[in-house]
This record gives C-alpha cells, sequence and structure tokens, in this order.
C-alpha cells in the first residue's frame, strides 16, 4: 500500500465493526475503495435473504474508506441506498467505493454493491461526506 494511505489503513484497522463482520478492504486507493463480505447465518431475515442493514455497513465502510483516502478526517453527512437483488446466505458481496466529487469540505461518493459469483448489482448506495475542521 502506498505510505500516503497509511491513515486509512489504520483508520481501517481500529474499524472494528466492519472486522466483526468479517469484511476485508482489498482496494485501497486514492478516491476509490473495494471492501467484500461473507454474507454469514446471523445476517439473514426472516425472508432467508441478507438484512438490508449489513448491506448498507458493507457500502457504509467502503464510502468510509474512499471518502477518507485524500488525508482529512471525514465522516458521512448522510446516504441513501437502493437495493437491486437479494444477497443469500453464503454470498460474497462486494462494495466498489468511488469519490465522484469534492469540494471544499463535501464530497459524494457512490458505491456499487455486487455479488462475487456472477457479478449481478445487490445494491446502489449513494454517500454524501463532509470533512471534518482541523483540530
Amino acid at each position: 500500500m502506498d505510505e500516503d494511505l497509511a491513515h486509512v489503513r489504520r483508520m481501517w484497522d481500529d474499524d472494528r465493526a466492519s472486522a466483526h463482520l468479517g469484511m476485508e478492504a482489498t482496494v485501497v486507493e486514492v478516491d476509490h475503495a473495494v471492501v467484500r463480505m461473507t454474507v454469514g447465518e446471523h445476517m439473514v431475515n426472516g425472508h432467508d435473504i441478507a438484512h438490508g442493514g449489513y448491506l448498507f455497513a458493507l457500502a457504509d465502510s467502503a464510502f468510509a474508506i474512499a471518502c477518507n483516502s485524500r488525508g482529512a478526517l471525514t465522516v458521512a453527512a448522510g446516504a441513501d441506498i437502493v437495493f437491486v437483488a437479494s444477497a443469500r446466505l453464503g454470498d460474497v458481496v462486494v462494495a466498489e467505493a468511488q469519490v465522484r466529487t469534492a469540494y471544499g469540505r463535501s464530497g459524494v461518493t457512490d458505491v456499487t454493491v455486487t455479488r462475487e459469483s456472477d457479478g449481478a448489482v445487490i445494491a446502489e448506495f449513494r454517500g454524501r461526506s463532509r470533512s471534518l475542521p482541523s483540530r
């Protein structure tokens, strides 16, 4: 990993929520991240499909890496998700985040969640970020 992105790796290493869900960051670049997760037994709902909250968490984690990659401490200001298809127990789902624009302290990042086995789009997420002022 590029030494300029060490701050993002530290942030990821300290992310206990993502670690608890078994997420793995496979790509960490400026304005871009890929995070994957296997849908486990504790992640399926009463319809026997992946609970949307877990898919949102996956997309949010990829969003966090991408929007923090420029170096400023950045947090979510809001996010929306559209569920397109279902993921099931055992599916590996992959969230690919790309910063679309960053202006001043604000930014917009798009995340596409796909099923690894066939590339099917599971969800589309759009996150709005805000960089915090230096302390």
